[in-house]
């Protein structure tokens, strides 16, 4: 794979981002001097072997050892490259020719080789240590300020919504009970999360941009930044227009919520296991690209935010704070905080993980949704494209599709009537209100956090379980109990739980038959349904739309002759 990367750097030239140095038989001095201007620009690549016309030379076996030896000591060196930055060397080999591969990360800081700063300029490195106007913009560029910080001394607590705070309380609270957040007040929380605070220029204490875009009314936010709004459209049909649209200009909490509906509205979710465990790929996917647009977005552009579904692809635009520009690769990506407040809030609340995971989440899901990996631009407008082709969602749903045929039904029925039969006994254990600690002793898990997350929180979020204090979820005294109307629908569980398991016994008895293209007729035979028009309606129909089947004459689909497989035509 990196030789691969090698040869496409070889090919597209010496630039920006990318220098050549020979080295056959020692390091060159300057290398440092590209090292650093990579550091404070955007960071860079740098091949030693080959020549600044793209000519592969190779290093010399007998002197790679030194090569590298002498690079670390040097870059580890304070007097060489300050402040010091930790690089590493990688080996590849091309047309049996050594060349040694350094990827330079663009630096939060600003940096100098041998007391002086270098920045970049096209495919050359310059000293700008004597330039005044240069080295103040570098170190304005590196400044880590950060808009949603702003004070506005004027904004009170009634400009914001209580409801929204207790929304996001009761959030925490579930995923753990004591959480701070939870025996707080509304300004203690809000001041706790960095929400309100004290603009050491000019003394003035209030609510930060932060605390008014996640918690503030519509009106506040609207007077604080008249332009703001993120534009969810859905455009398949009516090209030149829309088919859908919510134009959301609200908090960020309820956006979120409202970006995920609009997306889970339109998007298909096919099937997937992982492990033995089904997710939605769908969500996983659409609760990082929303996170995303909603955390790294700098607010104070003009320019509004926008995710738009068509024919062909999933794609987001944001105004950004670049630290760098051009394709993200996730190997090589080095994460910077856009707004760390915002995004702090979101990671309490469940919505976003650590600094970069979402990067590597997004590629890892995308592959098994569209059979592609997505686009991630940086640039002063951030990009995310994620290919929503034909042929690409018909490969991922056939992948998803065998890949469920090819795990062991019998087990994953097996758990899920077990995982219903576990939640029945606890409802009736809780008819009287029964602590954590019982319950937990009920059905031998170990484990409290474990319990609490998958087992308790689901229980109380559907209502099948209700706390004896609401008011204080955290209470040492706390307890859960059920009431009689629960019997009534863990039998409605239950059942709804042994139909899905014999819905996905026929789906895949179904797509098994069609690997050799059948009729409507021999498979409704197969499943031994008579009615025509229910399964028409209940089971044809669906199969088609989610593309676990594929009609052999899609361009008229009432034809006599239609028939149906489970395996794309290539």
């Amino acid at each position: 794979m990196l030789a691969d990367n090698v040869k496409h750097i070889i090919k597209s030239g010496e630039g920006l981002k990318v220098e050549f140095k020979e080295c056959k038989t020692a390091i060159s001095k300057d290398i440092y001097e590209t090292i650093c201007a990579f550091l404070n620009r955007s960071g860079g690549e740098i091949l030693l072997g080959v020549s600044n016309s793209g000519i592969i030379t190779g290093i010399n076996h007998e002197y790679i050892i030194n090569i590298k030896a002498d690079f670390v000591t040097a870059i580890n060196n304070q007097q060489k490259i300050s402040p010091p930055f930790y690089l590493s060397v990688e080996e590849v080999v091309i047309d049996n020719k050594i060349i040694l591969y350094i990827y330079v990360p663009e630096s939060s800081q600003v940096h100098r080789c041998n007391g002086k700063i270098y920045d970049r300029n096209e495919d050359a490195d310059f000293n700008i240590t004597d330039n005044n106007s240069l080295v103040s913009a570098l170190y304005i560029r590196k400044q880590t300020t950060y808009s949603e910080s702003k004070i506005y001394p004027y904004a009170e607590l009634a400009d914001l919504r209580p409801d929204v705070i207790a929304h996001a309380r009761k959030i925490v609270s579930f995923q753990r009970e004591s959480h701070p957040w939870v025996t707080m007040n509304d300004f203690e929380l809000l001041k706790s999360a960095q929400l309100y605070g004290k603009d050491f220029q000019t003394g003035n204490n209030g609510f930060t941009l932060a605390g008014i875009l996640l918690f503030g009314k519509d009106e506040t936010i609207l007077s604080v930044l008249p332009h703001y709004k993120t534009d969810a459209i859905l455009r398949r049909d009516n090209v030149d227009r829309y088919d859908d649209r919510d134009d959301v200009r609200t908090n960020l909490i309820d956006s979120y919520e409202r970006l995920l509906h609009f997306g889970e509205k339109h998007l298909n979710d096919p099937f997937y296991l992982e492990g033995d465990q089904r997710i939605s790929l769908r969500s996983k996917i659409l609760r990082e690209v929303i996170s995303n647009l909603l955390i790294h977005r700098e607010y104070i552009s003009p320019f509004p935010a926008k995710l738009i579904i068509d024919n062909e692809k999933l794609y987001t635009e944001n105004s950004n704070k670049p630290h760098g520009t051009g394709v993200i690769n996730p190997k090589h990506f080095s994460p910077y905080p856009k707004n760390p407040i915002i995004a702090r809030i979101f990671r309490e609340i469940g919505w976003a993980d650590e600094l970069g995971s979402g990067v590597r989440n997004l590629f890892k899901y995308s592959k098994s949704y569209c059979g592609e990996d997505p686009q991630l631009i940086e640039g002063d407008i951030f990009k995310f494209i994620l290919p929503l082709t034909m042929q690409a969602t018909m490969q991922a749903t056939m992948q998803a599709t065998m890949q469920a045929t090819m795990q062991d039904n019998i087990q994953s029925n097996m758990q899920i009537n077990m995982q219903a039969e576990m939640i029945e006994k606890i409802v009736k254990f809780c008819i009287i209100p029964r602590n954590r600690k019982e319950i937990q002793g009920l059905v031998h898990i170990k484990n409290r956090d474990y319990f609490r997350r998958e087992i308790l929180l689901p229980l109380l979020e559907q209502g099948l379980l209700h706390p004896t204090i609401p008011e204080k979820l955290s209470s040492p005294k706390q307890e859960y109990y059920s009431n009689a109307t629960m019997q009534a629908t863990m039998q409605a569980t239950m059942q709804a739980t042994m139909q899905a398991t014999m819905q996905a016994e026929m789906i895949k008895k179904i797509i098994e038959f069609c690997i050799i293209p059948r009729s409507r007729r021999a498979i409704q035979e197969l499943v031994g349904i008579r009615n025509r028009d229910y399964f028409r309606k209940e089971i044809l129909t669906p199969l088609l739309e989610q593309g676990a089947l594929y009609p052999t004459i899609p361009e008229k689909l009432s034809s006599p002759k239609q028939k149906y497989y489970s395996v794309p035509k290539k």
